[in-house]
């Protein structure tokens, strides 16, 4: 494309970021050769030489085909009448680490895998505020009431704990995860597979508005495209890209949320799963995720806040079984009183030969044990209280 000089990251121009606008309605989202030639030759250059025509590249003709069809007014007053912005690289919400896409350019097989033009965003919070905090909940559309629980608390506890909860606004495991974050008031941003003034699910329209109220809606895709089965796998990395760590809850063994979980992975993010019945169909996928090393198990928000923390800053509580006077026994101690009978009392020496002891020993211990409530002694022999050896 000549001598283009590359863009200017820390200063978007006015023109630029209309030029993005209309290359995010021309070119499927997440065209890695498309979001190359727009970093190294900016967009504006990009349109410049596709209205000329003649660029050297086998899309250049269908790009130039869907070019005046890409009126940067229409765009402009969808985005107004949405109340959205569009943000691009370099302005002070865009997030830097969607900069990392740029390594997946050229290793994911269907070449759709680039960092985007911009971001349409519509919302209260910066995005650049989200990502610090963020972390992905997303799994099955036809999820079961077991999933749409766990994924609702798991949402809740990390919203509670300051993180924001990103999903894509589906039916099932996504939209379990925005409630969870929106009934303890926390931060959620839902990302779509379709232009702004297109909600898919059409149902979930409240539910969007609703996001977007308290935290924010975003697509890559320009206003006015519809939802495709392509878009919502490019969508998914977004979701991956924007967030410190994705858990899955619930997915088939072709579930399309194992594909942003794939791009986690891929982008060094922390993956985990919620495991859920062996006998059950939709949690397969994760099960055989959670088979894989780079997997982490977690059953519980403290768990997925600890993971997408600094180490050291969150850690979650050890879960142990339930504690007994019995436990802060010594072994010994432990030994005299397995040897107790629980009815017929028996003497000092028998409790001894049992408990493998010498008798002056375990005489003492009983004692120690009597005087702690763990023993009772009668006439000359000892027996374990009525209510039994961990009363006290």
């Amino acid at each position: 494309m000549g001598a283009s000089s590359p863009v200017d990251a820390s200063r978007p121009t006015d023109a630029e970021r209309l030029a993005r606008m209309r290359m995010s309605r021309v070119c499927e989202p997440g065209d890695a050769d498309a979001c190359r030639l727009v970093r190294e030759h900016t967009a504006q250059a990009l349109v410049e030489r596709l209205e000329a025509g003649g660029l050297p590249y086998p899309k250049a003709a269908a790009w130039a085909e869907r070019l005046p069809g890409a009126d940067i007014d229409v765009l402009r007053r969808a985005t107004d009448r949405v109340g959205a912005r569009y943000l691009i690289p370099g302005d002070a919400e865009w997030p830097a680490q969607l900069e990392d896409l740029r390594l997946l350019e050229s290793s994911t097989g269907d070449r759709r895998g680039g960092e985007p033009f911009g971001l349409w965003v519509r919302g209260t919070l910066a995005l650049s505020e989200v990502v610090p905090t963020a972390v992905a909940i997303v799994g099955a559309r036809a999820s079961t009431e077991y999933g749409d629980h766990v994924a609702g608390l798991l949402a809740a506890g990390c919203a509670a704990a300051g993180s924001v909860v990103v999903s894509g606004g589906a039916y099932g495991i996504d939209a379990a995860a925005h409630r969870g974050a929106l009934a303890v008031d926390g931060g959620t941003v839902a990302v779509l597979a379709s232009g702004m003034n297109r909600f898919y699910p059409v149902a979930h329209g409240g539910l969007l508005d609703e996001v977007a109220a308290t935290g924010l809606l975003l697509s890559e895709a320009a206003p006015g495209c519809a939802p495709s089965r392509s878009r919502f796998l490019v969508r998914n990395r977004l979701i991956a890209a924007l967030t410190h760590g994705t858990v899955v809850v619930e997915a088939a063994l072709r579930s399309g949320s194992l594909n942003t979980a794939r791009w986690a992975r891929d982008l060094g993010r922390v993956l985990m799963g919620v495991p859920g019945p062996v006998t059950s169909m939709l949690s397969a996928g994760v099960h055989e995720m959670l088979r894989q090393p780079e997997s982490i198990l977690v059953t519980d928000a403290a768990e997925v806040v600890e993971m997408v923390t600094p180490i050291g800053t969150a850690l979650a509580p050890v879960k142990q079984g339930s504690t007994s006077p019995r436990d802060d026994l010594d072994r010994p101690s432990r030994r005299v009183l397995d040897a107790v009978p629980k009815v017929a009392a028996a003497p000092a020496a028998s409790i001894a030969a049992i408990a493998e002891m010498g008798p002056s020993e375990a005489l003492g211990r009983l004692a120690d044990l009597s005087r702690r409530g763990f023993v009772v002694r009668v006439f000359d022999g000892w027996r374990l209280p009525p209510e039994g050896p961990d009363a006290p």
